[in-house]
C-alpha cells in the first residue's frame, strides 16, 4: 500500500511528464520498466533459495548446483555456497573445502561446514586433517565428532578410556563414529569386559538395539542373542540364563525388558534362576525391573529397589532411585544415591537441591553443607534455583533494570550481519537456520549488548529470541524481556472471566511457544497456547463456540480462547493445583489422573513434578511453575513464594473427569 505522500509525488512527476510530451516535437518514449516487480523478483527468489535448500537435504548434487546458479546475489549468499558444496562433500578436495573455510570464516555456516566435514574425515580416518579441523571446531557439540576426537587420540596410542566412559551414555545417538570408538578401544584394551558388559547393559536399557548387538559380539556371544533380548524378551528369557557371564548379562538385559511390559513376569524369570546368578548379577537384574517399576510409579519400586543393592546403577538408575526415595521419604537414601552419582550429574541443579534437603533433613554439622550447596545455586533464576533461595531465606523477587538502553545501542545489532541473516531465515519460516545464525552472534556479545539484541529482537517481533537473549546476562537485567506479557488485551478479560491466574497462564505460554504465534509442533498443537486439534474441538463445544473449525486454531484470539478455558478445566479437574493441572496440560488429563492415583497421601509439590515418569512433562511442569513465579513477581512487584504456588498435590479428588 503506498503512502499518501508518495502518492503526491507520483501524481506530480506524472504531470511534468504529461507537459512535456505535449511541448515537445517528438515523442518521449516511456521510461523502461522492469520485467518483474523487485517484491515479486524477491519472492522468486526465496522460493528458489528454498528449492536449494531441499536439493541439499536430499544430496541432489545436480539440482542444488543448477538452483544455486540461479542465486548469484541471494541475501543469504553463504548459505547458497553452503548448499550447493553439502551434496558434493564427499567428492569435494580438501582445497575446496578450505577455501569455502576461509571464505566465510568466522560464520556460523563456516562452523556448520567444519562439522559436516570433520564427520567426513572420520568416516574416512583421515585422522591427519581431523586433527588440523578438529580445534577450529566452535561449538564442538556433536558427540559423533567427538567420538572421533577421541578415536584419533587412542589412533595414536593416548589412553581415553576415562573421556570415553563419561561420554558413551547414550547409545541410540551413537551412529557409526561411537560404535567404531568402542570397537578401537576394545580392540587396544582400553576397554575390558566390564565396559562392554556396561554398555551392553545401557543399550538394553535405552532400547537401542544396533548397539546392544555390537556389544554383544565385541563380547563373543551373537548378535542374534543380545537384539532378541532389547526386542523380544519373552523369547530371550524362554531360551534361558545361559552359562557364560555374557549369556547372564543378555538374560538380565531381557528381564529388564519385559519388566517394561510385565513386571510379574519379570520377576518370575528373575527368581526362577536366582540360583545360577551371581549376587551382583541378581542385583543387576532387580535394578532393570526397580527402573521400569519406577517409570510407571509402581508401589513395588521401592522394594525392587531395596533388592538391587551391590548393582552398579546406570545415571538413569540412579536418578530413578533417588526419585522414588523421594517419594517415600527416605532421606538417607536420598543422601545415599546422590552421592553415588558421577560428579557431572551430582553437581546438576536437581540433584544439589536434593541432596541439600537431605542434608538439611539431618541433625548437626549437615545443616551447614546444606546451605552452603543451596547457596551454590540461589543465584539461578529456574526451578531448583528458586526453591534454593526459599531454603536460604529469600523469596523470588524481580531484579531492579539497569539504565535503559538507547538507540545509539541498539543500532549495531540492527547492522550485525549474523543477526540480519537470522531475521531473513525467520521470514523464509526456518526457524532452525534463523536460530543458529542468532545465537552463534551472541557468543560476541557483552551483557549490555545481549540486552541490546534482545530489544532488537522484540522490535522485530522475535519474542522467542529476545527471551532466549535477554535470559544470558548475569549482572544487568531486564525482566520485561525475559518474561513478556503480549496480547494482554486479549488474555486479560478472558483470564478474568474465568478467574484464572494470570501469571500462571502467561508461564504457560511462554513454556509452550515461547510467544510464536503460529508455533506448530510436529504433533499438530497449534499456536501460541499449543491447542491440539481434538482438544480445540472438544472446548469450543464445551463452551459453545459452534462455527468452530480447526483452521481457527491459528487464530491469535481464539488460539487464547480455547487456551485458557482448557487450562481452567484441567485446573479444575485438578482441585486446584497447578503442578498437577501443568501436566495434564502437556501429557493429557488422564495421565496426570493416572499419576495421582499413585500417591497414598498428600505429597509436596516439588517431589510430585520430579517425579513425573515423562521427561518431556516433568521439565514441562517445573519450567511452568517457575515461570510463573516470575510473572506473580512482576505483575504484583513483590516477592513471590515458589513452594506455596507447589503445594502439595493429593490424591484422589471430585474434580471433573476430563477425557
Amino acid at each position: 500500500m503506498f503512502s499518501s505522500k508518495l502518492f503526491v509525488v507520483a501524481i506530480l512527476s506524472g504531470s511534468c511528464m504529461l507537459a512535456a510530451a505535449q511541448s515537445a516535437t517528438v515523442p518521449i518514449a516511456p521510461a523502461p520498466q522492469p520485467a518483474v516487480a523487485p517484491d515479486a523478483a524477491a519472492r522468486a527468489a526465496d522460493d528458489l533459495f528454498l528449492l536449494l535448500r531441499e536439493a541439499a537435504r536430499q544430496d541432489d548434487a545436480a539440482g542444488a548446483a543448477s538452483y544455486a546458479a540461479r542465486l548469484p546475489n541471494h541475501a543469504i549468499a553463504s548459505y547458497v555456497d553452503y548448499y550447493r558444496l553439502k551434496p558434493r562433500l564427499r567428492s569435494a578436495s580438501g582445497d575446496e573445502i578450505r577455501d569455502f573455510l576461509q571464505h566465510h570464516q568466522g560464520s556460523a555456516i563456516a562452523d556448520r561446514m567444519r562439522n559436516d566435514w570433520l564427520l567426513e574425515l572420520g568416516r574416512n580416518r583421515d585422522w591427519l586433517n581431523f586433527d588440523q579441523q578438529y580445534p577450529l571446531f566452535v561449538l564442538d557439540d556433536d558427540i559423533q565428532v567427538k567420538c572421533y576426537g577421541l578415536m584419533s587420540r587412542a589412533v595414536r596410542g593416548e589412553n581415553v578410556a576415562g573421556d570415553a566412559r563419561a561420554l558413551l551414555v547414550n547409545p541410540p545417538g551413537y551412529g557409526d563414529a561411537c560404535a567404531s570408538l568402542i570397537a578401537t578401544l576394545a580392540q587396544a584394551g582400553q576397554f575390558d569386559a566390564n565396559d562392554l558388559l556396561a554398555q551392553l547393559r545401557l543399550a538394553g536399557e535405552q532400547h537401542a538395539t544396533g548397539p546392544a548387538r555390537r556389544a554383544a559380539v565385541l563380547l563373543g556371544a551373537t548378535d542374534t542373542q543380545a537384539a532378541q533380548a532389547v526386542d523380544v524378551p519373552a523369547l530371550a528369557l524362554a531360551r534361558g540364563v545361559g552359562v557364560s557371564r555374557v549369556d547372564h548379562e543378555i538374560y538380565l538385559v531381557a528381564v529388564g525388558r519385559m519388566a517394561r511390559t510385565s513386571a510379574r513376569l519379570a520377576v518370575i524369570a528373575l527368581e526362577k534362576n536366582a540360583s545360577r546368578l551371581s549376587p551382583q548379577e541378581l542385583a543387576t537384574g532387580w535394578a532393570g525391573v526397580a527402573l521400569a517399576a519406577s517409570m510407571t510409579l509402581s508401589p513395588d519400586a521401592w522394594g525392587y529397589w531395596q533388592k538391587s543393592a551391590g548393582a552398579l546403577l546406570s545415571q538413569d538408575q540412579l536418578q530413578w532411585k533417588s526419585r522414588i526415595a523421594l517419594r517415600q521419604g527416605d532421606w538417607k537414601s536420598v543422601r545415599a544415591t546422590i552421592e553415588a552419582m558421577p560428579p557431572q550429574l551430582r553437581a546438576d541443579p536437581t540433584w544439589t537441591y536434593w541432596l541439600g534437603r537431605a542434608l538439611a533433613a539431618e541433625s548437626g554439622a549437615s545443616h551447614e553443607q546444606a546451605q552452603a550447596l543451596f547457596a551454590r545455586i540461589a543465584d539461578q533464576n529456574s526451578f531448583y534455583g528458586q526453591l534454593a533461595m526459599e531454603e536460604t531465606g529469600r523469596q523470588v523477587s524481580i531484579p531492579l533494570p539497569g539504565r535503559a538502553l538507547t538507540p545509539a545501542e541498539i543500532a549495531p545489532m540492527a547492522a550485525n550481519p549474523g543477526l540480519r541473516r537470522a531475521l531473513k531465515f525467520f521470514s523464509l519460516r526456518l526457524r532452525f537456520e534463523g536460530t543458529r545464525e542468532w545465537n552463534w552472534e551472541l557468543r560476541k556479545l557483552s551483557e549490555r549488548e545481549l540486552l541490546a539484541a534482545a530489544e532488537f529482537a522484540r522490535q522485530n517481533g522475535i519474542l522467542d529470541r529476545m527471551v532466549n537473549t535477554s535470559e544470558r546476562t548475569r549482572t544487568e537485567f531486564d525482566y520485561t524481556q525475559r518474561f513478556p506479557s503480549p496480547h494482554n488485551e486479549i488474555l486479560q478479560p478472558t483470564v478474568q472471566n474465568l478467574g484464572l491466574d494470570r501469571a500462571w497462564v502467561y508461564g504457560l505460554i511462554r513454556q509452550e511457544s515461547r510467544f510464536i504465534i503460529d508455533a506448530r509442533s510436529g504433533v499438530g498443537a497449534s499456536g501460541l497456547m499449543q491447542v491440539m486439534p481434538a482438544t480445540g474441538q472438544y472446548v469450543a463445544k464445551k463452551i459453545g463456540l459452534t462455527d468452530f473449525v480447526q483452521a481457527m486454531l491459528t487464530d491469535l484470539r481464539t488460539n487464547i480462547l480455547l487456551g485458557a478455558n482448557y487450562m481452567n478445566m484441567v485446573l479444575a479437574s485438578a482441585d486446584g493445583s497447578q503442578p498437577l493441572a501443568s501436566a495434564a496440560y502437556n501429557a493429557g488429563p488422564g495421565r496426570a489422573r493416572n499419576w495421582r492415583a499413585t500417591l497414598n497421601g498428600p505429597m509436596e509439590g516439588a517431589i510430585f513434578a520430579e517425579s513425573i515418569p515423562y521427561a518431556e512433562t516433568r521439565s514441562y511442569v517445573k519450567n511452568v511453575l517457575a515461570n510463573a513465579t516470575n510473572y506473580a513477581a512482576l505483575f504484583d512487584n513483590k516477592p513471590q513464594s515458589l513452594k506455596a504456588r507447589l503445594g502439595v498435590v493429593r490424591p484422589g479428588g471430585a474434580g471433573n473427569q476430563l477425557p
